[in-house]
């Protein structure tokens, strides 16, 4: 494989006012690299200055993951705190520039959406999605490390406290009908009717008005931000930690970590 192919890509393809962006990179299910954030990035951008887009689909490829958190291999080079403050921040920057879109969008969910890839869906205006999605951030189980507050609060929102606190305290993954039940999801179709479900959603969206539909994303946008506090001191003391390093390590040798609580 080579190096390109193994950093991933997002490929974005565009049918008349309805945009799609493909996470490709299958045989890792979909997990990010720096490549493929930077290229949502660049993507992001174009079709936020191209005002004849009315709608934006968001999937996976391969059918197994929509996209599984960012590639933990990436995190062997961190050397401490601030290291991980800068991440967070990167990330942060990247899921704003999905929620920041001045039209609909639409998270089509296959399998697993944990870590940054539940972080994309949620940025998501919408999200549909198969029987067999799965979402969560087990990173107390995982990595040992912790979100930007912009992203939990973007999940609380989304999900309720008490179904973050199980995501985040006890490493719980959560099911579609879970995902159903507390408005996450507008609907679960599915697989061999995911994609008629998505476009029927596109569809009723590209009809109605875009200054509205733009105004109230933003706006809503604004009342899940108020207020957010400054936690630096915690990711830095996660990122910083021991048990951080011990739980990268762990996760690329394919063993469980042991947590020493520092």
């Amino acid at each position: 494989m080579t190096d390109a192919r193994a950093q991933g890509r997002v490929a974005l393809d565009i049918q008349g006012d309805v945009a799609t962006l493909a996470f490709d990179r299958p045989e890792a299910r979909n997990a990010m690299t720096w490549t493929m954030y930077e290229q949502l990035g660049v993507h992001c951008e174009r079709l936020a200055a191209d005002p004849a887009i009315r709608v934006a689909l968001l999937r996976g490829a391969g059918g197994e993951a929509f996209v599984a958190g960012t590639d933990i291999h990436q995190f062997l080079d961190f050397a401490g705190g601030a290291d991980g403050v800068a991440y967070e921040e990167r990330i942060d920057a990247g899921i704003a520039r999905i929620e920041r879109l001045p039209f609909p969008t639409i998270a089509v969910v296959e399998g697993w959406a944990v870590g940054g890839g539940l972080a994309i869906a949620t940025a998501c205006d919408f999200r549909v999605a198969a029987p067999g999605a799965k979402f969560g951030v087990p990173i107390a189980r995982t990595l040992g490390n912790m979100l930007s507050p912009l992203n939990m609060a973007r999940l609380r929102q989304a999900w309720g406290h008490q179904n973050v606190r199980r995501m985040l305290l006890l490493a719980e993954i959560l099911d579609a009908d879970e995902a159903l039940a507390c408005g996450f999801l507008h609907r679960i179709a599915p697989a061999g009717e995911l994609d008629a479900a998505a476009r029927e959603l596109a569809d009723r969206l590209r009809k109605l008005a875009p200054v509205t539909q733009s105004a109230s994303k933003e706006a809503l946008h604004r009342l899940t931000i108020a207020g957010v506090p400054q936690m630096d001191d915690l990711i830095s003391a996660c990122y910083g930690s021991e048990d951080f390093r011990e739980g990268v390590r762990a996760f690329t040798e394919r063993r469980a970590p042991v947590w020493r609580g520092r």
